[in-house]
């Protein structure tokens, strides 16, 4: 079977219903449908924790390295989810009946959700501060900058020079050294290659495409001319720039084992996941303080107490440290997130489920269910 995973089909799982169009154009590739015939192996136990597996029909048998089988059916509560749930250890998936399913590499996976929900925290910001919203949710759509920690974004944004160019101007050239990499503000322009003596033409960017940034971080040459097909406005990055602000910043962690002592003193846990991923399992009195509302929400937060921050693999909770340190509060993120707990600190710590919590004044925590 060799068809992709349609943009409709995505929306029937709740973390690919998450993905942009232009995430799903990143990712394509690995969206492809894979049919299996009852007793084949879907996922083997040496390949699972590398590995997200999405079933789209039939059923199969989730056999983890410690706790019980499942049987999971296509159309099920659970397998509107990405399989397995806990991600802490090996696990064997097998077609209980002929099957069908999509298997994607699960940290790639992770970094688009992540910077999905980091993006929308991002345009609220800017948002804020009075910024062109529609041409900065294009430009932060590539997928460029899924690689660049959000906290760095606002820097990158604030860096970017700009360039008034005329039609027909070589913006880059193929064979040059990369000292710059660009955004395509206005205008349009064309990708070309010469092969053989002759040139070819590759691509065609419209507003919103990054270009020249391959040569920066595989510090090679320059693999193609990019040619401005009208006046067109260029801004632009220098290599320096552009690489130190790929390196995440420094934030406050710490391990599952260390809270102890931070909760008896007060401390409160806050989810910055999503809305369906908390209410299927939080930790007890968990504040939902997803990452994309959490600039919004901190006015509900008090100054005098330490915040511990988890999500799923830590990247998500690291961002709202970030921020909440920025804003003058005391926060940690649990580091690597609750992925890496195994089957029973896991479900130990993410017992309860439903919309959870709120936060009254004084600090007062009160069960909104």
């Amino acid at each position: 079977m060799s068809h992709y995973l349609s943009p409709a089909q995505l929306k029937s799982f709740v973390s690919l219903s998450e993905l942009s169009a232009q995430q799903y154009s990143d990712i394509q590739t690995q969206l492809t449908i894979l049919p299996f015939l009852a007793g084949q192996i879907v996922v083997s136990a040496q390949d699972s924790m590398q590995t997200t597996c999405f079933l789209l029909s039939g059923d199969v048998f989730y056999q983890p390295s410690q706790g019980d089988e499942l049987y999971i059916e296509a159309g099920s509560a659970d397998s509107q989810y990405a399989l397995p749930e806990n991600a802490a250890q090996p696990y064997t998936l097998t077609a209980a009946t002929d099957c069908s399913v999509v298997l994607v590499d699960r940290k790639h996976l992770a970094r688009l959700l992540t910077w999905q929900q980091s993006l929308q925290h991002l345009l609220l910001e800017f948002e804020a501060d009075g910024e062109d919203i529609e041409w900065l949710s294009v430009l932060l759509d590539n997928p460029l900058f899924s690689r660049v920690p959000a906290a760095n974004i606002r820097k990158i944004v604030k860096r970017l020079k700009v360039l008034e160019l005329a039609k027909g101007t070589h913006v880059v050239i193929e064979g040059e050294q990369g000292e710059r990499c660009y955004f395509l503000r206005h205008g349009s322009a064309q990708v070309s290659q010469n092969i053989d003596n002759q040139t070819h033409i590759l691509a065609q960017l419209t507003v919103g495409a990054c270009f020249g940034e391959e040569a920066l971080l595989s510090n090679a040459p320059r693999n193609a001319t990019v040619t401005l097909l009208a006046d067109s406005q260029v801004l632009y990055l220098e290599r320096a720039e552009f690489l130190a602000l790929l390196k995440a910043p420094v934030t406050q962690e710490i391990a599952f084992s260390d809270v102890g002592d931070l909760l008896k003193q007060g401390a409160q846990w806050l989810d910055v996941r999503r809305f369906d991923e908390y209410e299927r399992a939080h930790a007890a009195q968990a504040l939902h303080m997803p990452l994309d509302l959490l600039r919004l929400k901190t006015r509900m937060l008090e100054r005098n107490k330490v915040y511990l921050c988890y999500c799923d693999n830590g990247k998500r909770s690291q961002s709202a440290v970030f921020l909440l340190t920025q804003l003058g509060f005391q926060a940690y993120a649990l580091r690597d997130g609750v992925d890496v707990l195994s089957v029973m600190p896991r479900s130990a710590f993410l017992c309860e489920q439903g919309s959870g919590y709120v936060l009254h004044c004084g600090g007062r925590v009160e069960r909104s269910i």
